[in-house]
């Protein structure tokens, strides 16, 4: 009986992420086509003042979302595992207010601070217009991130994934057919500042669709009185310190690229459009495949709680190794098909010729990317979210270090800031690697992903001789790739027939 209980929960855990992994799927790939169509419709200088925008977006939002919407899923989920229903009642009051008084308090801050972060760090005025429609664009993605931290926190994944693929859809319908209208060719400000309205729009028809979805939900319990702040604060805080020293790297990521390419002799429009390219092209392209273990990151901090909270060992590691592996094939397949087929890829897909050995440098480290993001939620899951935050710490100051003194040789430049980039990951992942294995009731080492890179080793090495590659379409010549990593992660025992049966029977109970 014991294990058929646990047969259930896995099943559910793994219907869970089936369902998140599908709806994080097209959100990624409509977001995908959301690119390809603003590179192709903006150009690339508007797409540079854009993404050079969105690091201060993503920074700002992390400063005022305050970690709350993890705490909200972490803490539900415990509440919902011992049926105290009044609390979760009381819970989202308590969250509600706390949400409301960070964007009052900060939100002037913030509005005041655009002017300087335009002209004086980024040297850009043009980027303002885009900077103040961000900050308005912020308050509806905070709401919106409480309520999928409440629906995540209960297991109602398909809640999270339908406001996404809502959100996404819009996005890619406004700029398709309204972006070309009011496209200013001799001012890529007004180009930029107009899609970033258009994402505004999307987002609250999105909040909308939660909100909804929020006040439809039913539970058979009266609200407690109140809920205590601190224990709120005790997993937001540390969640909020590792979130937004991350984003404040990625925060200082385009004015350090700009300005270290300014000492190495080129301009900052230059320098503006480069780092589009980079970060609005290249990157995204590389983590497109990323949908995997982002949906299981965002299955595994309520799973992994809920299984701590049981004292479930064996159902602690299961789910842990089952979301790492999963992780390391996703990153074996995804690295070495960008590696070897990456630069055609973005030359068919954006009409972008530039940036010639771009994937060959970022590939092979954003293998470790893909299980950056499993790894960090475990480790918040299990009460480690202060070391979670160190090791984002290191890796961020590691990359800014790095990208000022490599990107800033002439000669260097972006390939300097691109290998700082990769050098950031890397060390994210294996600090994150190395705390976990401390935690022996995870049950988990540094071999999960020895066997998968070195299968990406091999194939990059062996792929040329077996067929040779731009022979075929892009599409068909990255199937035979997909096809030798294949095979390759059944030799190595990666991928076996017993983890086959079990996914099958998974399926059929969920």
């Amino acid at each position: 009986m014991c294990l058929e209980k646990e047969v259930a929960e896995l099943s559910t855990f793994f219907r869970g992420t089936l369902v998140l992994m599908g709806a994080v799927f097209l959100s990624k790939l409509f977001g995908f086509v959301f690119r390809i169509q603003f590179v192709r419709i903006a150009g690339e200088e508007a797409v540079g003042i854009y993404m050079a925008a969105y690091p201060a977006f993503i920074f700002f939002l992390s400063l005022i979302q305050l970690g709350l919407p993890i705490a909200v899923a972490k803490i539900i989920a415990e509440l919902y595992a011992k049926d105290k229903f009044g609390d979760i009642k009381a819970l989202m009051r308590k969250v509600w207010k706390m949400t409301v008084l960070s964007i009052c308090f900060l939100g002037p801050f913030l509005w005041f601070f655009v002017p300087f972060l335009a002209s004086e760090l980024l040297r850009n005025e043009e980027i303002e217009k885009t900077l103040y429609i961000g900050l308005i664009t912020i308050t509806m993605v905070t709401f919106s991130s409480v309520l999928k931290g409440y629906f995540q926190g209960l297991a109602k994944v398909e809640e999270t994934a339908w406001s996404q693929l809502i959100e996404q859809f819009l996005r890619i319908g406004l700029v398709t057919w309204f972006l070309p209208y009011i496209v200013i060719q001799d001012s890529p400000a007004e180009t930029a500042a107009a899609a970033m309205l258009l994402a505004l729009v999307a987002e609250l028809v999105a909040f909308l669709y939660l909100w909804m979805k929020y006040k439809r939900q039913k539970m058979k319990a009266v609200a407690s009185d109140s809920y205590p702040s601190k224990p709120i604060l005790q997993v937001a805080l540390p969640s909020a310190g590792s979130r937004l020293f991350g984003s404040f790297t990625w925060f200082l990521e385009p004015i350090i690229f700009i300005r270290a390419l300014s000492v190495a002799g080129v301009s900052a429009v230059a320098a503006t459009s480069l780092y589009g390219v980079i970060s609005g092209v290249f990157i995204p392209l590389l983590l497109f495949p990323a949908f995997i273990p982002y949906a299981l990151s965002i299955v595994l901090v309520p799973a992994v709680s809920d299984a701590r909270a049981r004292s479930n060992k064996h159902m602690l590691q299961e789910r842990v190794s089952l979301a790492m592996r999963v992780s390391a094939i996703t990153g074996c397949f995804a690295a070495t098909v960008f590696y070897l087929h990456g630069e055609h890829i973005v030359n068919v897909l954006f009409h972008i010729d530039e940036g010639s050995g771009y994937m060959a440098l970022l590939a092979p480290v954003f293998f470790f990317y893909y299980i950056q993001s499993p790894l960090h939620a475990i480790l918040q899951a299990m009460h480690e979210a202060k070391a979670a935050m160190m090791n984002s710490i290191y890796g961020g100051l590691g990359k800014l270090f790095v990208m000022f003194v490599l990107a800033s040789q002439p000669g260097v430049e972006e390939k300097g800031a691109i290998l700082a980039i990769g050098f950031g990951v890397c060390l994210t992942s294996f600090l994150h690697m190395a705390t976990l294995r401390q935690k022996k009731e995870a049950g988990i080492g540094f071999t999960f992903f020895a066997f998968p890179y070195l299968l990406f080793i091999t194939t990059v090495i062996l792929r040329p001789l077996v067929w040779p590659i731009a022979e075929l379409p892009w599409i068909a010549d990255s199937l035979i790739t997909c096809v030798m990593v294949g095979i390759g992660l059944i030799l190595f025992r990666q991928i076996r027939l017993s983890d086959i049966r079990m996914m099958r029977k998974l399926v059929k109970k969920s």
